[in-house]
């Protein structure tokens, strides 16, 4: 049997697939599962356990430019990647437009048919076409959480029944981590363990004050631990650079690409953070984690409060103490209280 999956961007939607292609290898050991993916998210997808070939895809920068001929050249070379092979499952996990697309230029096998989303739920994007092109629209429970939408999708396209447990299938490091960082390191010196601090969003709206994290980084540094500031943003390195500035043991990562930063990520005994990508690229590596959230959001995007990995929720941000009484609760000093923002 052989599959594709087309989910594009962004890189926290990505990392919320991941589960469902382990999945589908457990139920089809011998499947080929190929992915379309936005290229700037491709290194992760190839960490992706399980996953065949990657296809690139880079609607994003093309549609600045859609009638330039490098655009126009690129574009025929994708469509010529995509239809090399020909599939028994189109799984369109995005729910868009721009996936619907690449799900109709995609080829079917022999009885292939392409499989979507028939609705909407709460807080997802979706857009009509995606059930034009598909063979079969899937009906999905309203109130779900992205990572179930991705899992129940493909379970109800290919008729195997859900395992319990989430693998996420994300690989271990892809190279010479300490050569790509070059002269900055991100692995302390000395042998306090490290926790990050993932303290940027690209909306503002999801952020938590600069004195709060100042605040939960002096906690963090009398426990014992160094504190990784990794940054995405000219914005994001000044803030990054104000907080070591101002804690004793404090590491600011140079800007690091997707590739690299799984890795460094993967030094580290734990990550708190706001909700965004790297977040949730916390929780897929299995680290300690509190993902902080300003909206009653985390039932649908937040971690799966294992025990290890816990959402805190507050009005207008959470306060200090709740954030390091749950990080106390993922390190196993305390119980895990209930999280508001669970449903």
């Amino acid at each position: 049997m052989k599959i594709l999956i087309v989910k594009l961007s962004s890189l926290g939607d990505v990392i919320h697939a991941m589960p469902a292609v382990q999945d589908i290898r457990l139920a089809f050991p011998q499947a080929q599962i190929d992915w379309v993916v936005e290229r700037g998210f491709a290194p992760l997808v190839r960490r992706c356990a399980g996953v065949h070939r990657v296809i690139e895809v880079d609607l994003r920068r093309w549609r600045k430019s859609p009638w330039s001929p490098q655009t126009r050249a690129e574009w025929s070379a994708f469509k010529t990647e995509l239809q090399r092979e020909r599939y028994d499952a189109v799984l369109d996990l995005q729910g868009l437009t721009k996936s619907a697309l690449v799900s109709w230029l995609a080829r079917l096998a022999p009885g292939g048919k392409r499989y979507a989303m028939a609705n909407r739920t709460d807080g997802s994007s979706y857009e009509a076409p995606t059930r034009w092109v598909a063979h079969r629209a899937i009906a999905l429970p309203r109130q779900l959480h992205a990572v179930q939408r991705s899992r129940l999708l493909c379970a109800q396209a290919l008729g195997y029944t859900l395992p319990k447990a989430i693998s996420y299938g994300l690989a271990g490091q892809g190279g010479d981590l300490q050569a790509e960082l070059e002269v900055v390191p991100v692995v302390p010196p000395t042998r306090r363990p490290c926790v990050a601090l993932i303290h940027g969003s690209s909306r503002a709206d999801k952020l938590w004050p600069l004195t709060h994290w100042l605040a939960l980084g002096a906690r963090l540094n009398d426990q014992g631990y160094t504190l990784a500031l990794p940054h995405g943003s000219q914005q994001e390195q000044r803030e990054a650079e104000v907080l070591a500035a101002q804690l004793e043991h404090a590491i600011v990562w140079p800007r690091l690409d997707l590739d690299a930063m799984i890795d460094a990520l993967g030094t580290c005994v734990g990550v708190i953070g706001v909700d965004s990508g790297l977040s949730h690229l916390a929780v897929a590596l299995d680290l300690l984690h509190v993902q902080i959230y300003n909206f009653d959001t985390a039932w649908r995007t937040g971690p799966p409060q294992t025990g290890h990995q816990i959402s805190v929720y507050g009005q207008p941000c959470p306060t200090v103490d709740a954030v390091w009484q749950a990080w106390l609760a993922a390190t196993g000093v305390l119980p895990a209280a209930p999280s508001p923002g669970s449903r």
